[in-house]
């Protein structure tokens, strides 16, 4: 039988390659920041609503209900969390522009490694033989898809290793990394109660803290476009929650299992985008995504049959 986490790891997988497809674009209407504050300004909202409904839910019914027990310590994993996600998305917007979205994204990828790291670091969560084989075939696979196949596209990869494009890159993978281990010992910290109050009760605190820092910065830097993220909100609410959404089965899929198997497994999104690329976007795929795809494919298998040992 399939667990559950990996159900919620495949769904939120896909919406975010959806909203990641849309959110393209809303740059035509938004600055960059603008675009990434939609994710906070019109999640938030839903996030907390969602949290109301848990609380409100009888115990016994067929969703797992009732509000946990919130403190000072979950807040606090939660705003490190909701930073070191918004300082990793500048940090790629960053390497984009070093040196182009294709080494941006490799480098990000390197979260995969980091993540497992800094999880056995933090909550001594060790990973199999299985699984970190499986995370470098998808790190394989990412470099493929990013430099659609080209050699000369690798050797620039592996030349630039040490440029501004790839420490930032590498910088946001690292952020994120952090960001879902917080996010996992946040909701971790919760108790023992039913995992899905535990993670909409962890998204809605960091999307709260996330949307009040990021409206702050806006407000003093960019006023024009904060004022643009509700004027165009038919198109950002639509973001929005798929963000939201997204991000809900992110926390859930990391609440039930070890950040670094749901980081590895997620990898799957890739794939999704390059679909969602061709139906939202009319992106044709190259014939070099295919070999890149299947070696995705085969990291997050090899994922998948990899089990963390329970640390004593």
């Amino acid at each position: 039988m399939i667990e559950t986490w990996v159900v919620v790891t495949v769904a939120a997988a896909l919406l975010q390659a959806s909203r990641t497809a849309l959110q393209q674009r809303l740059r035509g209407l938004l600055s960059v920041q603008g675009a990434g504050f939609v994710r906070y300004a019109y999640g938030a909202p839903v996030s907390l609503t969602a949290l109301a409904a848990v609380a409100l839910l009888p115990a016994d019914g067929p969703i797992p209900a009732g509000l946990p027990a919130l403190s000072m310590t979950h807040a606090l994993w939660c705003a490190v969390a909701g930073v070191a996600q918004i300082l990793g998305t500048n940090l790629l917007i960053m390497s984009f522009g070093a040196r182009g979205f294709a080494v941006g994204t490799v480098y990000s990828k390197a979260e995969t490694v980091i993540v497992a790291l800094v999880g056995w670091a933090v909550l001594g969560e060790a990973l199999a033989v299985t699984a970190w084989a499986g995370i470098l075939v998808c790190m394989a696979g990412v470099a493929v898809l990013a430099t659609r196949g080209s050699r000369d596209g690798v050797a620039a990869l592996l030349r630039g290793a040490g440029d501004k494009a790839a420490l930032y890159g590498l910088g946001a993978g690292a952020m994120f990394a952090v960001a879902s281990v917080c996010i996992r010992a946040g909701a971790l910290g919760l108790g023992d109660g039913p995992a899905f109050p535990r993670a909409i009760a962890t998204l809605a605190v960091m999307n709260t803290i996330q949307a009040v820092l990021m409206g702050a910065w806006l407000v003093a830097r960019e006023p024009a476009t904060f004022v643009a993220v509700f004027r165009t909100w038919r198109s950002s609410a639509v973001v929005g929650l798929l963000s939201v959404t997204g991000s809900a089965g992110w926390a859930w899929a990391m609440t039930l299992e070890t950040a670094a198997l749901v980081r590895a497994f997620g990898q799957v999104e890739l794939v999704f985008t390059l679909i969602m690329g061709r139906l939202l976007l009319g992106e044709r795929p190259k014939a070099a995504d295919i070999p890149g795809s299947v070696a995705v494919i085969a990291g997050v298998l090899l994922v998948l049959l990899a089990r963390a040992p329970n640390p004593g």
